[in-house]
């Protein structure tokens, strides 16, 4: 198994204007890779004179940051870890946002023939088969999490696949330029993949296993592990998130047509 490691995205992004009160998230890459951010912070700062602070990581440094106290909340895809987080006295709840879902990327003549899997797992039994290049996350994150669990129901051991599987530990966008640059399969959240410019010969090849869902969730710091952290901004912030403001701009986020995320905060 060839490991590419390229070193951790760590980005602070911040609206330009000026607003009374600051305070710090810790996202996926994933989500800021939607371009999802750049519609939502703009009318967070409007609506609430709030200015939200991304800190653009995995899930995994995503959970390190909130565990650390180094951020006031975070927004995440990992079930389990957000479970572990709470259960763990270092989130306060766990609040449901939105939803898409996972879709495998791929060559477009499909040299593995992952287009006609019936399963996840199939597709991935197929690239493995076929020994077709894959690229993988290899970061921690939400996606690689799951590429790993779809690994294992697919009664595979990445650490046993040869050069084929390319592990760079890069965030969504920069995972998808490497599959790109060399034509090779990868699993993708769905608004990454279309607000992703440099598709170069790759194409949406496999989606609509139920398995491929992929939630995103909020969850406060725990004030209690860390008496510093903005618990009222952080609330303020998550009442905006549930609310029938952020469902409109949310549902109605699309690119060439085709809607990014689904909202169902209260639904869970």
């Amino acid at each position: 198994m060839k490991r590419i490691l390229l070193g951790t995205a760590f980005l602070a992004i911040a609206t330009t204007a000026h607003a009374e009160d600051v305070m710090k998230m810790a996202v996926t890459t994933s989500f800021n890779n939607s371009g999802l951010a750049e519609v939502l912070l703009p009318e967070i700062r409007e609506d609430l004179d709030l200015e939200v602070q991304l800190l653009v990581v995995g899930t995994g440094q995503a959970i390190k940051l909130g565990e650390a106290g180094d951020v006031d909340a975070i927004l995440v895809h990992s079930r389990a870890a957000e479970d572990a987080f709470v259960s763990g006295g270092y989130g306060t709840h766990r609040t449901e946002i939105m939803y898409n879902d996972f879709v495998f990327v791929g060559p477009n003549d499909d040299p593995a023939g992952i287009e006609d899997a019936e399963a996840a797992t199939e597709a991935l039994q197929d690239i493995a088969a076929a020994e077709a290049p894959f690229v993988s996350r290899g970061d921690d994150s939400g996606t690689h999490k799951m590429e790993l669990n779809l690994w294992k129901s697919a009664d595979l051991d990445v650490e046993g696949f040869g050069d084929w599987y390319n592990a760079v530990g890069q965030g969504m966008g920069a995972a998808l330029n490497t599959a790109a640059g060399m034509n090779a399969y990868i699993l993708s959240d769905r608004a990454s993949w279309l607000n992703f410019g440099n598709k170069a010969d790759l194409g949406l090849l496999f989606s609509g296993d139920p398995v491929l869902f992929n939630q995103y969730a909020y969850l406060p710091v725990n004030p209690e592990k860390h008496p510093h952290v903005q618990t009222e901004l952080a609330d303020k912030l998550e009442a905006w998130l549930v609310s029938d403001r952020a469902k409109e701009l949310i549902d109605s986020y699309e690119i060439a047509g085709e809607q990014l995320f689904v909202f169902n905060a209260g639904e869970n």
